[in-house]
């Protein structure tokens, strides 16, 4: 009698098994790539906010008195939490802008920050 070629239920359930655990890590890797992304995403956004705020500040020649502000601003359909801290220099002429910028929902996780410098205006 002749054996016919094939392959045997285990083979076939082994190798489904293989199959299984490789398209498990492929989706596990996946998600992890778009769960990167999203926060790369985040991060920038936070960035050209910042910048903006500290642009915003330097173009009308603002002289705010030392503190801090906050306040919410939305960017590309996020929130965010942005704190403005003015600080005083050595030179009188010239305030510390510190822009730091958080996610509305983890206000203590700080994406962003930057510093800038605003001049006082000629009276």
């Amino acid at each position: 009698m002749q054996r016919a070629g094939g392959f045997t239920l285990l083979e076939v359930l082994i190798a489904l098994a293989i199959v299984a655990i490789g398209l498990t890590a492929a989706l596990r890797a996946s998600g992890a790539g778009s769960n990167g992304a999203l926060e790369y995403r985040s991060h920038l956004l936070a960035l050209w906010l910042a910048e903006n705020v500290a642009a915003e500040r330097t173009a009308r020649g603002d002289w705010p008195e030392p503190g801090v502000r906050e306040h919410d601003e939305e960017m590309a359909g996020y929130r965010f939490l942005v704190r403005e801290e003015v600080k005083t220099t050595p030179n009188p002429r010239f305030r510390r802008l510190e822009v730091a910028v958080a996610d509305v929902t983890e206000p203590g996780r700080q994406l962003r920050r930057i510093v800038a410098f605003l001049v006082e205006p000629d009276r």
